[in-house]
């Protein structure tokens, strides 16, 4: 099963694109956690302004040690 096929099973209840505070919840991390994977580019994210926009596909990526886009 690829990254794709797993959003139809995984955080189905999140947007394709969760911001910090849903990406936390996500993980089940505090905020300060959920800034440090993201500034270090551990987790690949935009930011746009002041906010991060995270897409859920990096997300399972992230989780299952593959490739983010």
């Amino acid at each position: 099963m690829n990254t794709n096929e797993m959003t139809n099973f995984m955080f189905k209840e999140y947007p394709d694109c969760v911001n910090v505070q849903e990406l936390a919840k996500m993980l089940g991390i505090k905020r300060t956690k959920t800034y440090e994977l993201l500034k270090s580019g551990v987790i690949k994210s935009i930011k746009i302004g002041k906010d991060y926009k995270i897409s859920k596909l990096n997300v399972i990526a992230y989780i299952y040690g593959g490739k983010q886009l």
